[in-house]
């Protein structure tokens, strides 16, 4: 009898060997290139790392496995268009080791689910399709075949295709995504989860609301022309540090910045670009000029205080306001402002955790420039009131007319490399209809119009015994979702699960009754079929289409695309029923864009467009003040303080990544930037709240947390004394997703509110 599915989906509650030290004074620089030739010389072939590194985010190269920061239009540095996490994610790839059936038939699943997400993950590339029997305790290798059709016998026994759920990670390209979300609506349902639904879901629904688009704005060349970009929620050293080169030339244009965040990142302090050996022996550029040192989910509150004394400006002195934008672009300007004079001003800056002196430094720089742009990522996104957040920040965008004008607008930063491609080209569990439409002319089928499960939704229903079969293209779903244990428990309940993937995570442990692994190739690799190396294509932050073409020979010959596994499957699965002829898109990829040009609005001349070397913009209505809403015009709207009533004992926590990871992918143990070292079970805390709670440095401790009456618990943390305001605090993910709860999320878009979890610090007396 195996582990519980619960207890293989936590990370082991045992230490390393923490060490703390002072974190550096500037990020990058000689700190990120020890780092990054390190990584590389413990795992992959240097000279592989060196051909690979100077040709990713290249163009004619391939696009990086990890995050979807956009690449210069014009000029890219020869040295090489990559940071530190992208010669991780690189690497990631490109292991040495490989695993196959000898790894498998040696190591039991209970075995491999005792190790720490960082040992799984270094366990090497997977090299063979893997299938994991009913009641068995090793994979065992399987024919491509035979998985297929292991897949369709599972899928046609379904009393109902909407008994099957399909996730997709941000990594798939397009072109291996439209032919999912294609195969999944002909199979009949609409179950197609993604990784948005836990990210930026709440930005999509806000923009889509407020501007018409749910996307960005701005492009890279907006913001090296902003007078102020303000980095809310964000920490772009860590998550994305190419995004550190941009606000560098900001700076040097003469722009300024507002970082706006609950820790003080050092990625947004100063900048050493290793590019520039001037700027790294001198130290760096200087890239905050206030920071902001908001609470948690303080920021409804802090952009409430900031319009509250714009408003107060624009009634006393006039000018503030960019009236005639608001007058000939706009909508619901008035109720706004109504709604707006009933806030109270320093309630708000009470709210937002902030000294009046800060905030008056910030505002000085908001009411004088008029080229604003907002960047953000999940820390505003992952929050109750997430949309809110939101839309809040657009009221301010809206009232300075800086939307649709150089240097100006919105910039959500998505996650990976191309969760935004994703959605365009159909990667949505609640596509509109005039994209359904367009499926049924084209193909002949009627797609169900009816929403399909998002992640959240997914979960539920394979608790409650509604999905039998689970598919998931890409990504380590069970790391990465809310409230661990019941979402082990909703794993397990089903029939199979299914993971395509290029190595090991912990997801391949958390099973249903039968499992598989399908190994597909890595972003680095090329793509052999029968009309040559295959093209594909992705989407970055800023809307931009480019090409993507691995260098390197597959690392096994038992590897398949992912274009190829959904092909395969399709074929299995669908057989005489369909008309579509899937074994010709796997043969060549032109065929793929072919369709999708027919389908989607902007990929006009697909084909042909993808061979220009910077690729191509598709169109955005909101940089041409073009607001695609129902009254044809940008929405202000009315939005709310959130509500927080803390007890004495509780804390507001928010989970975090580590310098050392991206998403749920471990690269190593340290933390460079926040001066920990060697560990990732710790919890920061303001040193107030430690000593009202009597606790030291590095004590062990255990965390809980109680929603609807729920008490969810993560045993065995370390306390590390941090710079975060009073009442809050911050842990990693995945090790804290057990106290996310699964029913605290984002209104409208269901993000789960993984960055405000109520939790109580529980002594551990045992040690």
């Amino acid at each position: 009898m195996g582990s519980s599915a619960e207890k293989k989906a936590q990370t082991p509650e045992t230490f390393t060997d923490l060490n703390i030290k002072t974190p550096p004074q500037n990020s990058v620089g000689f700190g990120a290139l020890k780092s990054s030739v390190t990584h590389v010389l413990k795992y992959t072939k240097p000279w592989d790392a060196i051909k690979t590194s100077l040709k990713m985010n290249q163009k004619g190269g391939f696009d990086c496995p990890g995050c979807a920061w956009p690449d210069p239009d014009d000029e890219r540095s020869s040295i090489g268009e990559y940071c530190e996490n992208g010669i991780k994610a690189m690497t990631e790839e490109m292991q040495n080791k490989l695993i196959n059936r000898d790894f498998f038939a040696t190591h039991a699943v209970d075995e491999l689910a005792e190790l720490s997400d960082f040992e799984i993950g270094k366990s090497g590339r997977l090299s063979e399709p893997m299938y994991l029997p009913k009641g068995g305790t090793h994979y065992q290798p399987i024919s491509w075949e035979d998985a297929f059709n292991k897949v369709a016998t599972h899928l046609n026994a379904l009393e109902n295709p909407d008994e099957a759920v399909f996730y997709t990670s941000g990594r798939t390209t397009n072109e291996a995504a439209f032919l999912y979300q294609l195969f999944v609506r002909e199979f009949g349902t609409s179950n197609l989860p993604d990784c948005s639904n836990m990210c930026h879901e709440a930005s999509g629904s806000a923009l889509s609301e407020t501007l018409g688009i749910g996307k960005g704005s701005v492009t890279l060349d907006d913001l090296y022309k902003a007078e102020l970009v303000l980095v809310v929620g964000q920490n772009p050293g860590t998550n994305h540090p190419r995004m550190l080169n941009a606000l560098e030339k900001c700076k040097n244009n003469g722009g300024k910045i507002i970082t706006v965040n609950p820790l003080p990142e050092v990625g947004l302090i100063s900048f050493a670009n290793p590019q520039s050996p001037i700027k790294l022996l001198s130290g760096g550029t200087t890239l905050t000029d206030v920071f902001v040192p908001i609470t948690i989910n303080g920021d409804v509150a802090f952009f409430k205080a900031l319009l509250i004394k714009l408003l107060e400006k624009e009634e006393i002195e006039g000018g503030v306001f960019d009236l005639d934008f608001i007058k000939d672009h706009t909508h619901g300007f008035e109720a706004f402002i109504s709604d707006l004079k009933t806030y109270d001003f320093e309630a708000c800056l009470q709210a937002a955790g902030i000294s009046k002196g800060i905030f008056d430094d910030a505002f000085e720089l908001i009411l004088s420039k008029n080229r604003i742009i907002f960047c953000w990522a999940m820390g505003l996104t992952q929050h109750q009131n997430a949309v809110d957040n939101i839309r809040e920040l657009v009221n301010l965008l809206l009232l300075k007319g800086s939307i649709g004008k150089e240097g100006s607008g919105t910039c959500p930063v998505r996650g990976h490399s191309n969760v935004q491609g994703d959605r365009t080209v159909g990667i949505w569990e609640a596509a509109p209809q005039a994209f359904l439409d367009k499926i049924e002319n084209k193909y002949g089928f009627k797609p169900k119009s009816q929403h399909g499960y998002s992640v959240i939704d997914a979960i539920k229903a394979m608790n409650e015994g509604k999905v039998k079969v689970f598919f998931g293209m890409g990504g380590n779903f069970i790391s990465a979702v809310p409230d661990t244990t019941y979402s082990a428990k909703g794993m397990a309940n089903c029939d199979l699960t299914v993971h395509v993937s290029t190595k090991l995570n912990r997801s391949h442990l958390v099973t249903g009754k039968e499992a598989l692994i399908l190994p597909c190739l890595g972003r680095t690799e090329k793509d052999y079929q029968k009309t040559g190396i295959q093209v594909q294509s992705v989407e970055n932050s800023m809307g931009v289409v480019s090409s993507t073409k691995g260098i390197l020979e597959p690392c096994s010959s038992d590897l398949m695309s992912e274009v190829a596994v959904v092909c395969g499957i399709a074929n299995a699965t669908l057989k005489s029923r369909t008309k579509i002829k899937w074994l010709n898109y796997k043969d060549d990829y032109n065929l793929v864009r072919d369709d999708i040009q027919g389908v989607i609005e902007g990929f006009e001349d697909y084909n042909n467009r993808l061979k220009q070397p910077s690729g191509f913009y598709l169109p955005n209505g909101a940089r041409e003040r073009r607001f695609k809403t129902k009254t044809g015009k940008a929405h202000f709207t009315i939005n709310k303080l959130p509500e927080w009533r803390l007890k004495d004992d509780e804390l507001i926590m928010m989970t975090i990544r580590s310098h050392d990871q991206f998403n749920t992918t471990i690269y190593g143990l340290d933390d460079r930037y926040r001066g920990v070292f060697n560990e990732r079970r710790i919890i920061f805390m303001n040193r107030d709240d430690m000593k009202i709670r009597n606790l030291k440095d590095q004590q062990i401790v255990n965390l809980q947390s109680e929603f609807n009456g729920v008490l969810r618990k993560a045993d065995n943390f370390k306390v590390v004394g941090y710079d975060i305001p009073k009442n809050c605090c911050a842990t990693y993910f995945p090790e804290t997703n057990v106290l996310v709860p699964l029913d605290s999320f984002a209104h409208t878009a269901k993000t789960p509110a993984s960055k405000s979890v109520v939790i109580r610090v529980i002594v551990d007396t045992s040690n």
